[in-house]
């Protein structure tokens, strides 16, 4: 802790103090039902101190972000769902993916296909992709750019799915472009 943190600490506990007794004065005639509200009051005060102090933690909880170590190292921490997701700009845009290394292509879903500036309607689903829900047809496309951080590839091979798909799917097309993957502590790492 340092010395300004211990300053803003003593702040604090003074402000307390002059409201706790001044709570004290104003009822005095009923100190037990005093006494009572304080100590909700008190652990009221514990518990915003302890939700402050513990953000960054349950926020990496809640939704873990991925990071870029340099300019060929990602890590991808595992989201509550157990899967590990990651952002990509595809033609410039931003678009969300599951990582599914039992996923042969790379699967935009309709939605995220119109938004990179395809048109899904135009297409011609000629591949098909086998999925828990049954067999799906697929378009082939090539995507100008696909960027993560400083890495960018250019004519990526992938397919729109012509099925309902909540989500796009980053499967080994795009990931054999990396030369390890691995998966430790709850994180995976992917290495250029």
């Amino acid at each position: 802790m340092s010395g300004d943190d211990i300053v803003r600490l003593i702040y604090l506990g003074l402000i307390l103090a002059s409201v706790a007794g001044w709570v004290f004065v104003q009822s005095r005639n009923n100190i037990s039902q005093t006494l009572q509200h304080a100590a909700v009051w008190g652990l009221i005060f514990l518990g915003a101190i302890a939700g402050y102090g513990l953000w960054n933690d349950i926020r990496q909880d809640i939704s873990p972000t991925q990071a870029i170590v340099g300019d060929s190292r990602i890590e991808i921490p595992r989201g509550r769902n157990g899967h590990y997701n990651l952002t990509l700009l595809v033609n410039g845009t931003p678009v969300d993916f599951v990582v599914d290394t039992g996923a042969t292509d790379m699967v935009l879903s309709q939605r995220d296909a119109v938004r990179v500036g395809l048109a899904p309607e135009t297409m011609s689903y000629i591949g098909t992709a086998q999925t828990a829900n049954g067999t799906v047809r697929t378009a082939p496309v090539r995507l100008n750019s696909v960027a993560l951080g400083g890495i960018v590839d250019n004519d990526v091979r992938a397919v729109v799915n012509e099925g309902e798909l909540d989500g796009s799917l980053l499967g080994m097309t795009y990931l054999h472009l990396y030369s390890r993957i691995e998966i430790e502590g709850g994180q995976m790492i992917l290495i250029r």
